[in-house]
């Protein structure tokens, strides 16, 4: 099983979210970097427009690769008071790791956005996509600066994902969307033959060319007759 890229992952994920396709309320968010190649790939056949929203994990000092808790776009964070009991983390610790994660994110936010507004999600569809569910701590930090927002409905979409993961962010979530849950997940790479490192200026084209065919879809050919249409 896995995917043999995050591509072609999006590609086996849009096929479980055709009823958003083609309509006017829906708008697909990437949690970059990773989860942006995915989000592409749905965005295009859904004729949806694309967007990023910016979450940073809060990894364990000394130990970064084990998150904490994130931190997203608007202050929003979740934190898992279960593993800050057993690390023992120090309040001071803990708001020194915020403070660098926010910096990153607001560095980010710039970078992938620059000036362009976020946008206005009152009665919409948010489907945001990363490229897998571990922990689910940034994906439950989006979910809830999402929220903030006041979207009509919030789908997580993912091509793989830890079982309990995707139980649990169905309490977040309106809709939780997973192509496979496997039994042993380890961490997400595991189930991508390649898994390199998305950089900051393959987001960035991403965004481009997403924003680009969304618009030439929609003034210049019917969607039904585009290529690459569901």
């Amino acid at each position: 099983m896995g995917f043999r890229d995050r591509e072609a992952a999006g590609r086996e994920l849009v096929a479980l979210l055709a009823r958003y396709a083609r309509r006017t309320d829906v708008v697909v968010f990437a949690l970059p970097r990773g989860g942006v190649p995915v989000a592409y790939e749905v965005a295009l056949r859904l004729h949806a427009p694309l967007d990023v929203l910016t979450v940073r994990k809060l990894g364990v000092p000394g130990h970064r690769e084990l998150a904490m808790g994130a931190i997203s776009s608007g202050g929003h964070y979740v934190l898992d008071e279960e593993l800050l009991g057993v690390v023992r983390v120090s309040r001071d610790e803990l708001f020194d790791v915020i403070h660098r994660e926010l910096a990153e994110l607001d560095r980010r936010e710039q970078l992938y956005r620059g000036n362009r507004p976020f946008p206005n999600l009152k009665g919409k569809i948010a489907i945001v996509v990363d490229d897998g569910l571990a922990t689910g701590a940034t994906m439950s930090a989006a979910v809830k600066a999402l929220r903030a927002q006041g979207p009509a409905r919030i789908v997580v979409a993912v091509p793989v994902g830890a079982s309990e993961t995707c139980t649990m962010l169905r309490s977040y979530a309106d809709e939780v969307v997973c192509v496979q849950t496997p039994v042993e997940f380890g961490a997400v790479g595991v189930h991508y033959q390649n898994f390199n490192q998305v950089s900051d200026d393959e987001v960035r084209v991403l965004l481009a060319r997403a924003a680009y065919h969304y618009d030439v879809t929609r003034a210049v050919e019917p969607p039904e007759t585009y290529p690459g249409a569901l």
